[in-house]
Parts: C-alpha cells; structure tokens; sequence
C-alpha cells in the first residue's frame, strides 16, 4: 500500500490545524552558525546559495512548526527488501542487548553492523529535511532496529529528550522567533504500518510547548496540545516519518496487524553528543579515571552515564 504524496501547494487542513498560522521562517544552522531561513529556501545572511526543492523545504517547514513529517517513497523497493534482509541478519547475528524488558524487539548500533544500513542513514532526501534544521554538521546520535510483535501494547507518552527550551505553561512562545530544533528521530519503515500496526502518534505542535507531557496524562489515549489530538504516522514500506525529539509522541497499541519494522536513527546538532553505544563501552576516561568515580555522581560527572532514551 502506497500512502499518497500531500502536496505543500495544498496541505491537509486537520495536519496544519490552529499552527497554520505560524511564521513561515525557520532557524537554520549554516555550518556552525545559526541564520534564518526565508520564504525561497536561503538564509537571510547568504551564506548559503542551494535551493531546498519545494517539497523538502516544506518537510523541514512542517518540522520545525507542528514537530512531524512524513517523507513518502524514499527508498526503492529493491531497497527496502535488501534492508529487511539485513534486519534479518543482525538479529541472528547479535544477541540481544541492555536491561530493558523488550530488549528481544531491538538491536543496536546499526550503522556498525550493517554497511547497508550505515548508507541508508545518510539518504540524501532525509539530509535536505533535516540538515536546514540541524546544521550541516550534523551526525547520527543513536541508530537502532525495531522489530515490535503483533501484539505490541504502545507505550506511553514521553519526549525522546527535552524538553530544550523549557518555560512555564503561562509564557507563550515569541511567533517572530523560529523555534529551535536540536535532535529528530527518523522511522525508516521496512513494513507498511497502519494503525492496527501500533504506529507512532505524536501530538502536533508539542515540541513547541516546552514542558514534558503531564503527569496525569502520560497514558491518556486522548491527549492534545493546544486544542491538536495526536496524528498517527502511518506509511509505507519505504516511506520516512520524521519528528521533533521534544514532540510529545508514544507508540500506540497494536489491534490485529503484523506489527512494525523499521531502522531508527535519531539525528542531533553537532554538539549533541553520540549515544550509539553505552557511556560504560565508549567514554574519554583512563582506567584509573574510572576507578576514581567512585560514587555515582562522580561518575556522571566523568561521563559514565547510565543508558537512557537514546540510549535504549
């Protein structure tokens, strides 16, 4: 099943909602710099001559304005069963890993594991959405396979990370001020996902809230954000769903479908640090450093941190 391509000349109203309203610029990192990004695609300061093709530029527009996009067709179907193959592979191949309860439903570190992988992640059509967004410079900060059962009970709400602008709920955001954009996650779908599938929903606009999700609503299957209810992100094998870390998201609950596939890659600003692998597997710590962190407060100091969102 292949998912319609929306076109930007005519968006869907119920996506865009009450944010229809928002500035069309954007922050744009340019380099190691941040610029504006105006209505034709380049910053205001010229740094940067290359034009985003309309459709991209309104992906990395809806990104940065309602925390969600969804990139239709981006890997071939020859690409996609070459990548379900590799799933297949690395699952044998590897055990499963970390503490977490479901850890059978995942694997690690993809980009070491599987060239194919490492390649996908760098896609260019993925890069022309995020780049404006997150700088040029930008680098994958954790990239892990999903493979979630058919009876896949969702999750909760929650923020990747964030939220990185916080405020009170009683400070509305300056509109004049493009909202900054610090980490994106990716679902690369090796499998149609509908809504029997258990997909992600996120709650439009969220990432702009700066609050995590309330307390009393983290399992509210209706939950919203400025009047906007949660939009699923369904798509085709192939297809790319894009969103804001600080979006309030959750995986849904699975109802009779064959539950998803798909290689995830979180991508952050270059001064976000990797987390593909644990702090206690990669860090910048001698031996004897280590040894010196002998509470857990030093250790967190050093950089030993304890595994956490990204990090599975």
């Amino acid at each position: 099943m292949r998912h319609p391509r929306r076109s930007p000349e005519r968006p869907d109203r119920d996506f865009h909602g009450a944010a229809a309203g928002y500035s069309p610029d954007m922050i744009r990192r340019v380099g190691k710099n941040l610029a504006v990004l105006s209505n034709d695609g380049l910053p205001y300061d010229g740094l940067s001559n290359d034009r985003l093709p309309g459709e991209l530029l309104e992906a990395s527009r809806e990104l940065e304005q309602h925390g969600f996009t969804v990139l239709r067709g981006v890997l071939t179907d020859d690409e996609v069963e070459a990548l379900v193959a590799e799933a297949r592979r690395v699952f044998d191949e590897f055990p499963p890993e970390r503490a977490r309860s479901d850890r059978d439903e995942f694997r690690y570190e993809m980009l070491n594991r599987s060239e194919l992988a490492h390649r996908i992640i760098g896609h260019p059509r993925i890069l022309a959405v995020i780049e404006p967004l997150l700088g040029d410079d930008c680098h994958v900060i954790a990239n892990t396979l999903w493979c979630n059962p058919p009876e896949f009970a969702g999750g909760r709400w929650h923020c990747d990370a964030g939220p990185h602008v916080p405020r009170p709920a009683d400070v509305e955001w300056d509109e004049r001020i493009p909202y900054p954009v610090f980490a994106i996650g990716a679902h690369i779908l090796l499998r149609d996902c509908t809504a029997s599938d258990g997909p992600t929903a996120v709650v439009p606009g969220s990432h702009r809230s700066g609050r995590v999700v309330p307390a009393n609503q983290i399992e509210d299957p209706d939950l919203t954000y400025d009047g906007r209810r949660a939009v699923l992100l369904e798509g085709s094998a192939g297809d790319v769903a894009l969103f804001v870390s600080d979006a309030w998201h959750r995986g849904t609950p699975a109802s009779g479908g064959n539950g998803r596939l798909f290689l995830q890659a979180h991508y952050g600003r270059r001064d976000i640090a990797q987390r593909i692998r644990t702090t206690a597997q990669v860090n910048h710590l001698t031996v004897e450093s280590i040894g010196w962190a002998d509470t857990p407060r030093r250790r967190e100091l050093a950089g030993l941190h304890e595994p956490y969102f990204y990090d599975g």
